[in-house]
């Protein structure tokens, strides 16, 4: 049921929307603090992770271009979890939902999309890494130079942010109706799309260009790559140099799979399809489970990381014994 007050507080806002409700896990009351523990201990523990891997890229010496973009990773994660959880986790304090203003939601909004837009053209480098890696291994030095990768890690990061102020310009264009309460935790695409006035299909066209921009093309880029991969390791003919060849690709391959699964099924989707129940739990595992996973399977598929978190823990244990 709607908190209370929701209503009262609705009517503060005027034709020129000037805050937001967002109404968070209102619903959930008895729940909320069990939550707000769960919540925070996994946004702590992800923040953690994410940190002790920056870190232990960044005191090696040596940055191959996969420790390089991982550490990219993790900066990205790491934004983009202080970009959404906090207001979470206040939504989970405040009972009767917390404000947020109009130019607020859409600074989170922009952020969210350009954070999740330069994860996703981070992926597809990520992929070209392994691709490069494994079909033409004779010239991987030469083609992944530490410039070219730094122009990679560069042009993810403009792409996103480019992508993402195109579709939040879209979304805060559009008349709202009288009601601005947002039935989420976050202002999320769908969840504001939903308290546009317009019933037109044209209000979802700047969605499906963003899916089109930062989920298909990058996906059928990365498809491309892995049956390139998988076409050269066909001509393997040692069963142990092709499991160890496919081994270096299982932790991106996962990685990929919980990315663009959770936000294919979030966005490319028309509106009259909306749930917001549905959204909030899905949109829950998509910025809180998501990245907690991510430095786990890292840190225990990539060979690399774990070396270097090896040699961090041996440096921390040598300090502390001095």
């Amino acid at each position: 049921m709607p908190c209370e007050g929701c209503m009262e507080r609705d009517n503060k806002t005027t034709d020129a929307t000037t805050e937001f409700l967002l109404l968070g896990f209102s619903e959930l009351l008895c729940l909320r603090f069990l939550l707000f523990l769960v919540f925070f201990i996994v946004h702590l523990v992800t923040l953690a992770g994410n940190v002790m891997i920056f870190i232990a890229v960044v005191m090696e010496p040596s940055h191959p271009p996969m420790l390089f973009f991982l550490c990219q990773l993790s900066v990205i994660e790491l934004c983009y979890t202080l970009v959404i959880v906090p207001k979470a986790l206040l939504s989970l304090i405040v009972v009767e939902g917390s404000t947020i203003s109009f130019t607020g939601c859409a600074t989170q909004m922009h952020l969210f999309v350009s954070l999740g837009g330069a994860e996703c053209f981070l992926l597809v480098a990520m992929s070209y890494d392994r691709y490069v890696a494994i079909c033409q291994p004779l010239r991987y030095v030469a083609v992944m130079t530490e410039g070219f990768c730094l122009r990679l890690a560069v042009a993810c990061c403009l792409g996103g942010f480019a992508v993402g102020l195109g579709l939040t310009v879209a979304v805060f264009r559009l008349p709202f109706c009288q009601s601005h309460r947002i039935n989420h935790f976050f202002c999320d695409v769908p969840a504001v799309l939903y308290l546009a006035c317009t019933q037109s299909y044209s209000l979802e066209l700047p969605l499906l260009a963003a899916c089109v921009l930062l989920l298909l093309i990058p996906f059928l880029l990365i498809l491309t790559s892995y049956i390139c991969i998988a076409a050269a390791l066909l001509h393997v003919t040692s069963s142990m140099g092709r499991g160890k060849a496919f081994s270096t690709c299982i932790s991106h391959l996962a990685i990929t799979l919980l990315h663009y699964g959770c936000a294919t099924f979030i966005y490319i989707r028309p509106k009259s399809s909306y749930s917001p129940a549905r959204d909030k739990v899905v949109s829950l595992v998509y910025t809180n489970i998501t990245p907690l996973l991510y430095p786990l399977i890292y840190s225990l598929r990539n060979k690399e990381i774990r070396g270097v978190l090896r040699k961090m823990l041996r440096r921390k244990k040598i300090l502390s014994e001095m």
